[in-house]
């Protein structure tokens, strides 16, 4: 098997690394307009080759791990050229716009619009992780227009790297995810906003930092040239959850200068409920793994 992937960084790198891990008998083959990018990936041996976009009409399976504004620009151009046979799928967190794009394109059959909730908050070739997919889910839309020979390669590819599917409109996907990722992220990078800015005065106020403080700032570490264009492309649907979220902490504001202590006990209980429902997330998974055999 043939594998383009198109950018070469934490997501391409690791899928990648797995790939060479769980796929027998596969060449991958590497497009980056980071050069360096490029040459770091194939001194780490997570591509066999450097490519370009001609190229890709000898591929069989085409991965995009680019930012969601330069999809936009690039599935196109990479429908234009692949063969009939080859299948092209990604891992951008928005998806209504990309499908949309290409509604209506000659090739739209090869294109299979896939979103692997997995990732860490480094970027670049250095932060590949092996096994980085393995029980994810990946969120498959627009099964339907997707042939079906091209759906079955690469469902088996997912299914051999170890990943979970489920199924997704592209505009219920955007707007779920806005509140379990897109405004996680908002939500880190202004809390470390507001510490740095604190600290600019009060240099003591990191040695006072503990792990409950480095694990809720630790999405603000990742790439603003991957989540800008994020944002702009789930505009509407992350307005409305910063909205709620601003709402919640301003009611939380006023229970505290009420001195409202005990409803702000009954909010945090409330609150805790959120351990029972992750628990049982976790529990699920679990159970499907054992029945799959995994």
């Amino acid at each position: 098997m043939k594998v383009f992937i198109i950018g070469t960084g934490l997501i391409g790198g690791s899928f990648a690394l797995d790939l060479r891990e769980e796929v027998e008998k596969v060449e991958i083959f590497g497009i980056d307009h980071n050069d360096q990018h490029l040459e770091e990936a194939l001194n780490a041996g997570l591509i066999d080759n450097k490519a370009n976009f001609e190229d890709l009409v000898n591929a069989d399976l085409v991965y995009l791990a680019i930012p969601v504004d330069a999809s936009l620009e690039i599935l196109p151009k990479v429908l234009d050229t692949v063969n009939d046979n080859c299948v092209v799928t990604d891992a951008g967190s928005t998806k209504e716009q990309l499908c949309r794009e290409v509604a209506s394109h000659p090739k739209r059959r090869n294109y299979l619009a896939g979103h692997p909730i997995a990732g860490t908050e480094f970027s670049g070739p250095s932060a590949a992780i092996h096994g980085l997919f393995k029980y994810k889910t990946n969120i498959i839309c627009e099964i339907e227009k997707t042939a079906f020979k091209l759906q079955e390669k690469a469902l088996e590819v997912f299914n051999a790297i170890g990943m979970r599917i489920r199924y997704m409109d592209p505009v219920s996907h955007d707007r779920h995810i806005a509140y379990v990722s897109h405004l996680s992220h908002i939500s880190s990078f202004m809390l470390g906003k507001t510490v740095l800015e604190k600290e600019k005065n009060e240099r003591d106020i990191f040695d006072l930092a503990g792990s409950g403080f480095a694990s809720t700032v630790r999405l603000a570490k990742s790439s603003p040239g991957m989540w800008t264009p994020i944002f702009r492309q789930n505009k509407k649907n992350v307005m409305e959850t910063l909205d709620e979220y601003i709402s919640n902490l301003k009611h939380f504001r006023q229970l505290m200068e009420t001195d409202n202590f005990e409803e702000v006990f009954q909010e945090m209980e409330k609150t805790n409920h959120i351990k029972d429902v992750l628990n049982g997330i976790t529990q699920n998974e679990n159970l499907k793994i054992l029945e799959n055999g995994k």
